[in-house]
C-alpha cells in the first residue's frame, strides 16, 4: 500500500510541478506513475481496490487539468506567470507596392546584384538589373519582385 500511495504523490506533485516545468516530460512522467500505482493497485489487492485507485488516479488528474487550465489563468499567480505584453515592430523590411515603381531610389548597401535601397524614407530590399551598383548610386525603380523592388542604373527624368 505505501508504494501506491508513494506512486499517486509523485505522479501528483509530478502533475503539479508541470505548470512551471516546460516541455511536458513532468507530465508524462506524473501520468506514468499515476499508471503504475494503479496497476499495482490491481496486482496487490486485486480488481475492486484497482478500480479505486484507477478511479482516484483519473480524478486526480481531472483535478490537476481543471487547476491547471481553468483556475490558475484566472489567479494572480497565474497571470503574473503568463507574459501580457507584445512587442510592436517587424523584423523584415516592408514589401514594396505598385506605387514605387519609376520612383528615384538611393543603393544604402552596394547592390551585387542584391542589397537595399531607400525609396521615399523607407528601406527596401532590391535587385540591380545592370548588375552592380555601388553604394550612394542615384537608381531607378523598373519593377518588382516577390519581396523586392528591381532597380537600374538608368539616367532618372
Amino acid at each position: 500500500m505505501t508504494a501506491i500511495i508513494l506512486l499517486f504523490v509523485t505522479g501528483t506533485l509530478l502533475l503539479a510541478a508541470e505548470i512551471f516545468l516546460p516541455g511536458g516530460i513532468a507530465g508524462i512522467i506524473g501520468g506514468v506513475a499515476l499508471a503504475a500505482g494503479s496497476l499495482l493497485a490491481f496486482v496487490e489487492y486485486g480488481s475492486g481496490v484497482g478500480l479505486i485507485a484507477t478511479l482516484g488516479a483519473f480524478v486526480l488528474l481531472g483535478v490537476m487539468l481543471y487547476v491547471e487550465l481553468v483556475w490558475l489563468p484566472r489567479s494572480r499567480l497565474g497571470r503574473s506567470l503568463i507574459v501580457q505584453s507584445t512587442v510592436e515592430g517587424v523584423s523584415q523590411p516592408p514589401v514594396a507596392e505598385e506605387a514605387v515603381v519609376g520612383a528615384a531610389a538611393t543603393a544604402l548597401t552596394p547592390l551585387s546584384p542584391s542589397g537595399f535601397v531607400e525609396i521615399g524614407g523607407r528601406r527596401y530590399e532590391a535587385f540591380c538589373r545592370t548588375g552592380h551598383a555601388a553604394r550612394g548610386a542615384e537608381l531607378k525603380v523598373v519593377g518588382l519582385d516577390n519581396f523586392r523592388v528591381i532597380v537600374s542604373e538608368s539616367k532618372l527624368p
